[in-house]
This record gives structure tokens, C-alpha cells and sequence, in this order.
């Protein structure tokens, strides 16, 4: 019998409230080699400082749509006005190589993945929540990075307080503390991951 094991890579789907410190986290998990990170198409205008390519896909509405009806994306949604999505050929090339890899999707993003019919996906996934402390905490947190109006900041509380109640729904619940906490806590999940059985290949 051999002894000589493989996996395919892992899904890793994290999603989180606007504020809860998300981004953060993502910048520094990508600072090391672990993953791969899927990056998103969106609709939406580049914020100051982002990178087409690195940060987002940068797409037009009618390109987005073309996606859509080519079967092109994993996921899709739109979020306060604007389209996002993940795009499923790249993806699944790189877990079928066994490379581990990052997305960072919102709650109607990380709901489509765990409800695909694609049993390879599913099988990949290991979804985590990053649950803030509290809305008050968040409104600070959008105060303080000041890249929304008065009205964008409610509209995103509102959201936040739905997305709030569907920590269930994940795998795993971070409980956000600072970030060096958060990431200590997700390197954790990436290990219990990447050990379990059903996960390994006997070659």
C-alpha cells in the first residue's frame, strides 16, 4: 500500500459585515504564501489606491452581463447598487492542483458557493464568518475610514444587521478582535482544514 498522500486545494470563502475589519485581515493573509486569492469582478468604480487586476476585475455593466450569460462566474450579486462576482474556470483549475485559495464575498456570494451543484466545490469549501463585536463598533470603524456618505454608512448598518444573523450558515465564526487575534484564529482553521481526512488523496 502506498503511503504517499495529496490533496486538492481548499476553498476558502471569508465574509464579513462592511467595517468588521475583513479587509484588513484579507491584506494580511495575502501576505503570505498560502493561498492563492481569487479576485472578484465587480461593476463598481475603483476606490483610491486600487489596482485593477489585484484588488478587482474592473468590468463595465455590458461586460458583466456577457460573463453571466457565457456561465462564466461561480457567483454573482449586486450589492448596493453595483455587480460582483467570482469567476468559476480559474478557481476550480487551481484547487484541482491543490492549491488552497481565498475569497473574500459577501453573504449572498458565500450562500451560492455552499448551494452549487457542483459536488467539487462544495466538497472544497471551508466558509468563515467574521462576526464584529457589535453595530456600534462598526459605525465607527465607517466613520473613521471615511469613504462613505452619511446615507451609505445606515444603508450599510442595515445590511450588516441582516448579514449579522447569518453566522450560522458558516463553517466557522470568528468573534473579530484585533486583526493580529483574527489571523491567529483563521491560521488555526487553516490547519484543522488542511489535516482532514476526507481531504487527503492516497496516490
Amino acid at each position: 500500500m502506498s503511503n504517499q498522500f495529496s490533496r486538492c486545494g481548499i476553498l476558502f470563502v471569508i465574509s464579513a459585515p462592511s467595517g468588521a475589519g475583513k479587509t484588513t485581515l484579507v491584506e494580511a493573509l495575502r501576505q503570505t504564501p498560502n493561498f492563492l486569492y481569487s479576485v472578484s469582478c465587480t461593476t463598481r468604480a475603483p476606490r483610491g489606491g486600487e489596482i485593477e487586476g489585484e484588488d478587482y476585475l474592473f468590468l463595465s455593466n455590458a461586460d458583466f452581463r456577457k460573463r453571466v450569460n457565457a456561465g462564466d462566474f461561480l457567483e454573482y450579486a449586486q450589492v448596493h447598487g453595483d455587480f460582483y462576482g467570482t469567476l468559476r474556470g480559474p478557481l476550480i483549475t487551481n484547487l484541482k492542483n491543490g492549491i488552497d485559495v481565498l475569497i473574500d464575498i459577501d453573504t449572498q456570494g458565500a450562500a451560492a458557493i455552499r448551494n452549487c451543484d457542483d459536488p467539487f466545490i462544495r466538497q472544497a469549501l471551508a466558509d468563515v464568518f467574521i462576526m464584529p463585536p457589535d453595530l456600534e463598533e462598526l459605525r465607527r470603524r465607517l466613520l473613521k475610514r471615511a469613504t462613505e456618505t452619511p446615507g451609505q454608512i445606515e444603508s450599510r448598518l442595515e445590511t450588516a444587521a441582516r448579514e449579522m444573523e447569518l453566522w450560522r450558515d458558516y463553517r466557522y465564526t470568528i468573534i473579530s478582535k484585533s486583526m493580529e487575534e483574527d489571523l491567529q484564529k483563521f491560521r488555526y482553521i487553516m490547519g484543522a482544514e488542511s489535516y482532514l481526512s476526507q481531504r487527503l488523496i492516497q496516490n
